[in-house]
C-alpha cells in the first residue's frame, strides 16, 4: 500500500509531464499562429491564464468534500486525457484560425483575439486542472500533522525540478528521437499513472509510516506571528511580473552571446527551472528552521533584483577580458543561475508564510489566491515586457527596471517586518544595485566587439518585439546581425550569393509576373528580384530587420522604395499558408538550419505549402549550401520527396524544385536582358549569356535522389534539422563529396538545345 509520503514524488513526476506539453504546445500552435512574438505571447498568456484560473478554482473543488488526493488523481487523469486529444485540437483550431484570417487578414486585433481564443479553447482544460494541482496537494499535506509550511515549499520545488526535467527530455530527446506525436502520448501516459498512483494513495495507509514521514518533515513546528497578507499578495504578484519579464529579458541578451538554436532555449529554461528548484529547496530549509520567513522573504527578493544585474556585469565583465565565457553553459549559468536561485526561494517562502498564517481549513484557498495572483503577475510581466518595456526602453534598462521591482519589494518587505539591521541590510543592498546599475555595459556592444572586434565607424540598433538587430559599420564594411549573430554584409561574396538567390529562380521561370521572398536580411536577395518587370512581396519576420534596410540600400537597390516592391511583416510560413495567394517564382533569403524554428522551413510540410502557393509553371528556390553529409542530405531528401523534379544549380548550393518538369528557353535569358536594370543586375552576378546559366547547372533529381540514397526527411513531427547534437557529429559523417553530383543540362533545356 503506497504512503502519503509518495504524492512528493508524484508531483515531481507531473511537472515533468507538465514542462513536456508547454514545450510540445507552444510549438504546435507556433505552425498554426507563426512565429512571431505576438502569436507566442498571447499563446503563452492563454497557457497561464488557465494556470491562475485553476488555482483560483481549487478552494470550490475542495468544499465540495471531495478528497484532496482524489480530486488530485482526477486532475492529473484529465490532463491525460486532454494531452491525448491534443493534436485534435489543433487542427481544429488550424481550421477555426484559417477562417477568421480569411476575414480579417490584416487586423493585428482581430487576429490576437483569435490566437488568444483559440489557445485557451485548446489550453484551457488541460492548464486549468495543472492549476489547480498545487493548492489540493497542498490540502492533502495539511491534513498531515503539521508541517504544511515546509511541505508546501517542498512540493512547489520538486515540481519546478520536475519542470527542469521534462524541460531537458523534449528539448534534447524527445522532439528528434520519437517525434512531437509520440511525446504527447508519453506525456499523457505520465500524467496517467501518476493519477493512479494518486487513487491508491487514497485509500488507507499504514498509520506509522505516515507519522514518521510527517515528524521528519516538520522538526520545528511552529506558528509564527501573522504577517499582512494583502502586501504577501502585491510581493507575490510583483515577483511573478518580474520573474516572467526577466526570462524574456535574459533570452534577448544571451542571444549576443550564443547562437539561437534549439539547444541554447533548453539551456536557458533548464537553468532557470533548475534555480528555482534549488532555491526552493532552500526555502524548506529555512521554514524548517527557526529563522523569521519574512526577514528571509525580504532578503532574497532584494537579492533577486541585485543579482539580476550583477550577474549579467560579470558576464559582461569576463566577455570584456577576454575570458571563454561564450560558450553556452557558462555564460546561461554566471548570467542567470544566481538570481534563479533567489528566485526560486521567494515564492516558496511566501507560500509557507501564507501556510502558517491561514487556518488550515482555509489553506489550500490561500494557497491558490497566492497562486493566481503570481500566474496573473507572471503573464502582465510577459506581455508587458515583450510588448511594451523592450521595445520603449530596450533590454538593459528593462532588465534594471524588472530587477529594481524585485529589489524594492523585497526592501518593503524588510522595513515592513525586519529589525533594525535587516533594515541597514536592505538600504546597503539598494545602494549595490544603484551603482551596478549605473555602470552596467551595452551588452550588445561588448558581444559585438568581442565577437568581430571594436573598430567601429557606426553603431545601429533596434530592440524590437521580435529580435534584436544592429548594424556595425567600419571602413571595410557594414555587417548586419540578428540577435548577435552575422546575417548579412555588404562583402563582394556575400552580396553575389544572396543577389543570386534571387536572380536564378526568376530567370529559370523566364517570364515571372510575381515573386514572393521569404525573409529580407540585408535586402540583396529581394533586391535582385525587384530589378525584374514582377510584382514582389516580402514577408519579414522582424519590423526591426525592414528597418535597417537602409543600411544596405547601396547592394539592395534602395528596395524599400520601389514601387513593384511590398513588405508584410509576419511570419513567412504562416502567411504561405493563410494568404491563398500564387507565385510564379518563390525564393528565400538564407536561413540556418541548426537556428531554433529553422525546422519549420526545412520540413516537407512547409515545402507541400511552398508547392502548394506556386502557378503551375513556378519555380522555387531553396538556398542548401555545403555542410556535413547527413544534414546535406536530410534537406535534400526532404525537398525531392515535394518536389520530384528537382534540380541542383550553383556548385550544389541550390535547389531548384517545380511542379513540372523544369525546361528552360533558350531565349528566355536574352527577353529578360533586354531591360536595362535587369540587364545591369544580372551582369553584376555574371548572368551575361545562355551559356553562363548553363554553367550554374549541377545535376538532376536521378543524381540527386542517387546522391542522398534512402532515408529519414525531416517533418513537422521530427524536426531533426534543429537538433544537431542528436546527429552524427561532422568527423563522423561520410565527407561530402559533390564531384558525383554531375548531370546533363540538356535535359532541362527546352527542345533538348545544346547552344
Amino acid at each position: 500500500m503506497l504512503s502519503r509520503a509518495a504524492v512528493f514524488p508524484l508531483f515531481y513526476l507531473s511537472g515533468i509531464a507538465g514542462l513536456i506539453y508547454q514545450v510540445l504546445w507552444l510549438r504546435r500552435l507556433s505552425l498554426v499562429f507563426g512565429v512571431t512574438v505576438y502569436a507566442a505571447s498571447t499563446v503563452l498568456a492563454a497557457f497561464m491564464a488557465g494556470l491562475a484560473l485553476g488555482s483560483a478554482l481549487s478552494g470550490r473543488v475542495l468544499r465540495r468534500g471531495l478528497s484532496p488526493f482524489r480530486a488530485f488523481a482526477f486532475a492529473e487523469m484529465l490532463i491525460g486525457v486532454t494531452g491525448l486529444l491534443s493534436p485534435i485540437l489543433l487542427d481544429a483550431a488550424h481550421a477555426f484560425y484559417g477562417a477568421l484570417h480569411q476575414l480579417a487578414p490584416e487586423s493585428l486585433g482581430v487576429l490576437t483575439v483569435a490566437r488568444l481564443v483559440s489557445s485557451f479553447a485548446i489550453l484551457a482544460i488541460p492548464t486549468t486542472m495543472m492549476g489547480i494541482t498545487l493548492p489540493l496537494l497542498t490540502a492533502a499535506v495539511s491534513e498531515q500533522r503539521g508541517g504544511a509550511a515546509t511541505n508546501v515549499s517542498l512540493l512547489y520545488s520538486l515540481n519546478t525540478l520536475g519542470a527542469m526535467t521534462g524541460t531537458l527530455l523534449a528539448g534534447y530527446y524527445l522532439i528528434p528521437d520519437i517525434g512531437i506525436g509520440n511525446s504527447f502520448l508519453l506525456a499523457a501516459a505520465i500524467n496517467v499513472a501518476v493519477g493512479a498512483m494518486a487513487f491508491a494513495i487514497d485509500r488507507p495507509t499504514n498509520p506509522s509510516i505516515d507519522r514518521a514521514f510527517e515528524d521528519r518533515q516538520s522538526p520545528n513546528n511552529h506558528q509564527s506571528s501573522p504577517f499582512n497578507l494583502k502586501l504577501l499578495g502585491v510581493v507575490v504578484a510583483i515577483s511573478g511580473f518580474a520573474s516572467l519579464g526577466l526570462e524574456i529579458v535574459w533570452f534577448r541578451l544571451m542571444l549576443q552571446f550564443v547562437a539561437a538554436t534549439t539547444e541554447a532555449f533548453t539551456a536557458m529554461l533548464t537553468t532557470v527551472l533548475g534555480g528555482i528548484a534549488i532555491g526552493g529547496f532552500i526555502a524548506a530549509a529555512i521554514l524548517r528552521s527557526n529563522r523569521n520567513p519574512a526577514a528571509a522573504l525580504g532578503v532574497v527578493q532584494t537579492l533577486t533584483g541585485v543579482t539580476a544585474i550583477a550577474s549579467m556585469s560579470a558576464l559582461l565583465w569576463t566577455v570584456t577580458h577576454g575570458w571563454d565565457t561564450m560558450q553556452l553553459w557558462r555564460a546561461v549559468l554566471i548570467a542567470i543561475l544566481p538570481p534563479s536561485l533567489c528566485m526560486g526561494a521567494g515564492f516558496p517562502l511566501a507560500l509557507g508564510m501564507a501556510a502558517r498564517s491561514t487556518d488550515p481549513r482555509n489553506l489550500a484557498r490561500r494557497i491558490g489566491s497566492l497562486y493566481s495572483l503570481n500566474v496573473a503577475g507572471a503573464i502582465l510581466g510577459s506581455l508587458g515586457t515583450g510588448f511594451v518595456l523592450l521595445t520603449r526602453a530596450g533590454a538593459v534598462n528593462t532588465l534594471i527596471v524588472l530587477g529594481a521591482l524585485l529589489a524594492v519589494s523585497g526592501a518593503i518587505v524588510l522595513f515592513t517586518r525586519g529589525r533594525a539591521l535587516s533594515r541597514a541590510g536592505a538600504v546597503a543592498l539598494l545602494a549595490v544595485f544603484f551603482v551596478i546599475a549605473r555602470d552596467l555595459p551595452d551588452p550588445f556592444r561588448v558581444a559585438i566587439d568581442r565577437r568581430y572586434g571594436n573598430q567601429l565607424l557606426e553603431f545601429w540598433r533596434d530592440e524590437g518585439a521580435q529580435t534584436a538587430v544592429s548594424v556595425r559599420a567600419s571602413q571595410f564594411q557594414h555587417v548586419l546581425y540578428l540577435d548577435g549573430l552575422h546575417q548579412a554584409n555588404d562583402q563582394p561574396a556575400m552580396v553575389q550569393l544572396h543577389r543570386s538567390i534571387g536572380h536564378l529562380p526568376m530567370v529559370l521561370h523566364g517570364s515571372p509576373r510575381t515573386a514572393l521572398v521569404v525573409g529580407m536580411g540585408g535586402g540583396a536577395t529581394p533586391g535582385a528580384v525587384s530589378q525584374y518587370d514582377a510584382s514582389v512581396q516580402i514577408v519579414e519576420l522582424s519590423d526591426s530587420v525592414r528597418k535597417a534596410a537602409p543600411f544596405f540600400a547601396h547592394v539592395n537597390y534602395d528596395l524599400l522604395n520601389r514601387a513593384n516592391v511590398n513588405v508584410r511583416v509576419d511570419d513567412g510560413r504562416n502567411y504561405l499558408a493563410l494568404s491563398g495567394r500564387k507565385f510564379d517564382v518563390i525564393t528565400a533569403d538564407i536561413i540556418q538550419p541548426g537556428h531554433a524554428g529553422a525546422g519549420h522551413v526545412y520540413s516537407r510540410e512547409y515545402f507541400t505549402l511552398v508547392r502548394n502557393a506556386l502557378n503551375d509553371n513556378g519555380v522555387v528556390l531553396q538556398w542548401i549550401g555545403h555542410r556535413p553529409f547527413v544534414e546535406y542530405a536530410l534537406i535534400m531528401r526532404t525537398f525531392l520527396d515535394v518536389f520530384p523534379h528537382a534540380t541542383l544549380w550553383a556548385d550544389a548550393g541550390f535547389m531548384v524544385g517545380t511542379v513540372k518538369p523544369l525546361q528552360i528557353d533558350p531565349a528566355a535569358l536574352d527577353r529578360l536582358r533586354q531591360r536595362p536594370e535587369t540587364r545591369e543586375a544580372l551582369d553584376a552576378v555574371g548572368l551575361k549569356s545562355f551559356d553562363d546559366l548553363r554553367r550554374w547547372f549541377t545535376a538532376g533529381p536521378d543524381e540527386m535522389r542517387a546522391f542522398v540514397g534512402d532515408g529519414p526527411i525531416l517533418t513537422d513531427d521530427r524536426p531533426l534539422v534543429e537538433y544537431h547534437h542528436r546527429l552524427p557529429p561532422p568527423e563522423a559523417q561520410p565527407p561530402l563529396n559533390l564531384s558525383a553530383l554531375k548531370g546533363d543540362v540538356a535535359r532541362v533545356i527546352a527542345g533538348g538545345a545544346s547552344r
